[in-house]
C-alpha cells in the first residue's frame, strides 16, 4: 500500500510499513508463529531463515515505529530496558556516559548495578541545565542519554541544545520518549541520535504486551542495533509485535484523550487545598511550561505527579482509589496511579530520590481515556481520605 509523498501522522500510523497479506488480501498483518522457514533450495530462501534473525510481524512493527518517529530504520526488543541494554552493548570499557538524574529506576539499575562492572563510567546531572550538562561531559563520553519529561518529577530537557552540546564534544545523544510519544515529541528532528521507548506503554496502549524499541537515521547506528538484536538474541515476539501494531494505528486518538484528561486532572489538583504541589509540563506554574509549549506543541501527555504533606497522607490517597488502579506501568487505556518511591523507583537510593525531587509524598497518575468527570469524581473521594 503506497502512502502518499506527505502522509500526515494519523495516516502513517495506520498505514506505514503494512501491506495486505499477498496470499489472502487480509488488511491486517498476520502472526507468523514460526521458528523457522523452510528454503527452497540450498543456499536461496524467500529473506527468510530463522526466527530470531527475521520475522515478517516484527518487520512490519519496525518499519511502522521507523516511519511514526522519522528515522531509517528501527529494531524492536523485548522490553524497553532491552532496548537501552541494545544502545549501551556498543559502549567499551572506560568509555563514560551522562545520564538525566531522574531517570526511570530500572534504567539507573541498569547502569549501576550492570554496567558499571563492565567498566562503563556513568554521572548522573539534571540535563535540564545545559551548563551542568556541559560540565560532565568529558573527553571519554560517548553518551549522553536523556529521557525527558522525567518519571516522575516531569522534569523537561532542551533537546535541541543538549544534541549540539553533544555532537560538538564528540558523543552521541539517545533520548527516551517514552511519556511522550511521537504524537507529542521528536526527537530525532531535534537532533538526537537515537530514541528509544518502553513499546509497553503509549505505543501499545492496552497493557497487555512487553516491549521496547530503538529508531535510528545513522547507517552505523542501524548495523549496530541489527547485529544486536541477532546477538543478543532479546527479540519481540511475533504476537507482541503484532499486539503493538494495533496501538500504533490509534496513537493519535488516544493522546489526543490521555492529554486533554491530563491537562483537566493536572488543573484540578492544583486548585485542591489538600495537595501541595501539582507537576504537569502543561501547567503555567511548572518551570519548563515555555520549553514544553516549544518542544512539544501537540499536546503534554497523560502523565502527572502530585504531592501530599507526608507519605501517610499519601498513603491513605493511595488506598482510597476506586476506579483508578494502583499499579505500576503507564500509558494505557485505564488510568493508573503508583507510589514511585516504593514502586518505580524503590531500586534508586533514598539519598538520590531526595536530590532529584522525588519525596515519599509523591503521587504519580498516568491519565487514561476515561471520561474526565468519573476521574475526578475518583480522585476527589480519594482524596477526602485525607
Amino acid at each position: 500500500m503506497k502512502l502518499p509523498t506527505r502522509a500526515r501522522f494519523s495516516t502513517i500510523c495506520i498505514h506505514a510499513g503494512q501491506d495486505p497479506d499477498p496470499s489472502t488480501g487480509a488488511i491486517i498483518t498476520p502472526i507468523f508463529q514460526t521458528s523457522t522457514y523452510v528454503q527452497d533450495e540450498l543456499g536461496k530462501h524467500k529473506g527468510f531463515e530463522y526466527a530470531r534473525t527475521q520475522n515478517p510481524t516484527r518487520a512490519t512493527l519496525e518499519a511502522n515505529l521507523a516511519a511514526i518517529e522519522g528515522g531509517r530504520g528501527a529494531f524492536v526488543y523485548a522490553s524497553g530496558l532491552s532496548a537501552i541494554s541494545a544502545i549501551t552493548a556498543r559502549l567499551s570499557q572506560g568509555d563514560h556516559v551522562v545520564v538525566t538524574d531522574n531517570t526511570y529506576g530500572g534504567t539507573y539499575r541498569l547502569a549501576d548495578k550492570v554496567l558499571t562492572r563492565y567498566g562503563i563510567k556513568f554521572s548522573y546531572v539534571d540535563t535540564s541545565d545545559l551548563a551542568a550538562t556541559e560540565k560532565a561531559i568529558n573527553a571519554n563520553t560517548k553518551l549522553v542519554f536523556v529521557e525527558t519529561p522525567t518519571n516522575p518529577v516531569l522534569r523537561l530537557t532542551d533537546i535541541a541544545a543538549v544534541a549540539d552540546l553533544a555532537h560538538r564534544k564528540g558523543a552521541i545523544l539517545a533520548v527516551d520518549n517514552t511519556f511522550a510519544s511521537p504524537c507529542l515529541q521528536r526527537p530525532l528532528e531535534l537532533g538526537a541520535d537515537l530514541v528509544m521507548h518502553s513499546t509497553t506503554k503509549y505505543l501499545n496502549g492496552h497493557s497487555d504486551s512487553i516491549g521496547g524499541v530503538v529508531v535510528a537515521h545513522r547507517p552505523e547506528d542501524l548495523e549496530w542495533l541489527k547485529f544486536i538484536q541477532n546477538s543478543a538474541g532479546a527479540i519481540l515476539s511475533p504476537f507482541d509485535s503484532w499486539l503493538v501494531l494495533r496501538g500504533t494505528k490509534t496513537l493519535p486518538l488516544r493522546m489526543a484523550q490521555h492529554s486533554a484528561n491530563g491537562m483537566a486532572l493536572a488543573e484540578f489538583l492544583e486548585r485542591h487545598p489538600k495537595v501541595t504541589r501539582a507537576i504537569y509540563p502543561g501547567l503555567a506554574s511548572h518551570p519548563q511550561h515555555d520549553l514544553a509549549k516549544r518542544q512539544m506543541p501537540n499536546g503534554w501527555g497523560g502523565m502527572l505527579s502530585f504531592e501530599l504533606k507526608d507519605f501517610e497522607a499519601a498513603r491513605r490517597v493511595l488506598n482510597a482509589f476506586k476506579l483508578m488502579a494502583l499499579a505500576e506501568s503507564l500509558g494505557g487505556v485505564e488510568t493508573l496511579v503508583c507510589h514511585p518511591a516504593t514502586m518505580t523507583h524503590a531500586s534508586v537510593p533514598a539519598e538520590r530520590r531526595a536530590a532529584i525531587g522525588l519525596s515519599d509524598s509523591l503521587i504519580r497518575i498516568s491519565a487514561g481515556v476515561e471520561d474526565i468527570e468519573d476521574l475526578k469524581e475518583d480522585l476527589d473521594q480519594a482524596l477526602s481520605a485525607v
